[in-house]
């Protein structure tokens, strides 16, 4: 049955509202200030100060600018982190975002043309179909595709990779490869429905690749494939150089991390997700024969235990959450209590976090590193949160995020497998349960 609005019901809203006692003073308040000024609560500020029992030196905060690079950054930051502290180098040191943004997209248009094949007997309005043509490829990404990134690419100083302007302004050749992309899925579905032979597609599909290398090293500059290593010491000012060094080489050498160690632990808890299961998410990824996403899904109790412990151990921890979400960037607090959205319109909003993911109310957004945590008595109470915004942000790039901020907004971190439980490691060997695309805990950060 349809409720149609009438002239009876629209007179009693507005007695409603001539009635409240400070209905023409809030009018004022939100209408000049905006909702979120007319909100915000200054409690936030003294409850989220900059002081945590556990603190990490992690140096300058990078700026990812006007691109959707957080989850590169993010990754990159946290091993960035542990070669500042085993090789004493400077404050501003950063791994290339650039370098690495290169061959992500040069990847998922790879990773695009292979689904398109796959897919090429569905309609066009199928709803798999549309999802791809949607965005053939975008900035964002999880943390298994930077390590497949790196298997097979490697990783390289920011000196020898430097930003370009479209790398810290990604709109641009954003707009022009997905518009080539879906240009050529045109071409290979139709060459799918001729039934051409695999040799045909292919040598079409390499063409097709051919045209988007060129593109991006026209965007980003080529890939550099051998660079010296030049740094001079942060405490006693030595210099260093390693010459004619290859990416991988350098990975090996500086880096040194085994990525097959690192997996990714999920809260989501919906009805359709158990806890210590592991999911995959059909379609999601970038490199065709790389390294798959994979997520183990569970507690958040358990979540913050194992990134605790990583903590304590000096080495930070990648995540990923809906950081919009009652936050305030100038100050850098991510907090329940930051905006009385309720208070303000006399109403209540909060869903549970099953619920939020469900109703499409909150998913992840954006990858940041947890630097910190203040424990009392053993529990958190607010974490330290280096984000990839630059230094005008926050303190100094640096946010305050409460632990019942985390409770509801984060959906993901990053940890080693040596701080899981031998029970928590079997959970997350099994083979993971394949989810829909379009599943919430498929959103790129």
């Amino acid at each position: 049955m349809s409720f149609v609005i009438n002239a009876d019901q629209l007179k009693d809203f507005k007695q409603d509202y001539a009635n409240r006692q400070d209905t023409r003073i809030l009018e004022r308040t939100v209408a000049k200030n905006g909702v979120k000024a007319a909100s915000f609560d200054w409690h936030a500020i003294a409850d989220n100060d900059q002081h945590f029992s556990i603190d990490l030196a992690t140096g300058d905060v990078a700026d990812q600018k006007q691109s959707g690079r957080c989850w590169l950054f993010a990754a990159l930051n946290t091993m960035r982190h542990n070669m500042q502290n085993r090789f004493n180098l400077p404050d501003d040191f950063e791994l290339s975002q650039s370098y690495a943004f290169f061959w992500d997209k040069f990847e998922k248009a790879n990773w695009f043309y292979e689904n398109i094949i796959q897919t090429a007997d569905l309609d066009i309005d199928d709803r798999k179909v549309a999802w791809l043509l949607d965005a053939p490829q975008s900035d964002g990404g999880q943390w298994d595709m930077l390590c497949a990134l790196i298997e097979k690419y490697g990783v390289v100083p920011k000196s020898a990779q430097p930003e370009t302007y479209n790398s810290s302004r990604s709109n641009e050749i954003n707009a022009v490869l997905n518009n080539q992309l879906r240009h050529d899925a045109v071409i290979l579905r139709q060459l799918v429905h001729d039934q051409a032979s695999e040799s045909k597609i292919n040598a079409t599909r390499k063409e097709m690749l051919n045209t988007v290398y060129r593109m991006l090293a026209y965007a980003f500059g080529e890939p550099v494939q051998t660079f010296d290593f030049e740094y001079r010491t942060k405490k006693d000012k030595q210099f260093h150089r390693d010459s004619n060094l290859t990416p991988v080489e350098f990975f090996d050498k500086y880096v040194g991390w085994d990525l097959s160690e690192y997996v990714s632990i999920i809260q989501a808890p919906t009805k359709d997700k158990a806890y210590h299961k592991t999911y995959t998410i059909e379609m999601l990824g970038n490199v065709v024969g790389g390294r798959q996403v994979k997520h183990l899904n569970l507690s958040m109790t358990e979540l913050k235990e194992l990134a605790i412990k990583q903590l304590q151990n000096g080495e930070s921890v990648w995540f990923g959450s809906d950081v919009v979400k009652y936050s305030e960037t100038k100050l850098g607090i991510l907090a329940l209590n930051t905006y009385g959205y309720e208070d303000l319109f006399d109403t209540k909003l909060t869903m549970n976090k099953a619920d939020m993911l469900d109703y499409h109310q909150s998913m992840m957004d954006h990858a940041m590193v947890l630097t910190g945590v203040d424990l009392v008595d053993g529990k958190p109470v607010k974490w330290k949160v280096e984000n990839s915004w630059g230094p005008k942000v926050g303190e100094k790039g640096y946010f305050v995020m409460s632990d019942e901020w985390m409770d509801q907004y984060v959906y993901q971190i990053v940890v080693n497998k040596k701080y899981l439980s031998d029970e928590l490691k079997a959970d997350q060997a099994q083979e993971p349960i394949v989810l829909k695309p379009w599943d919430p805990m498929g959103t790129l950060a």
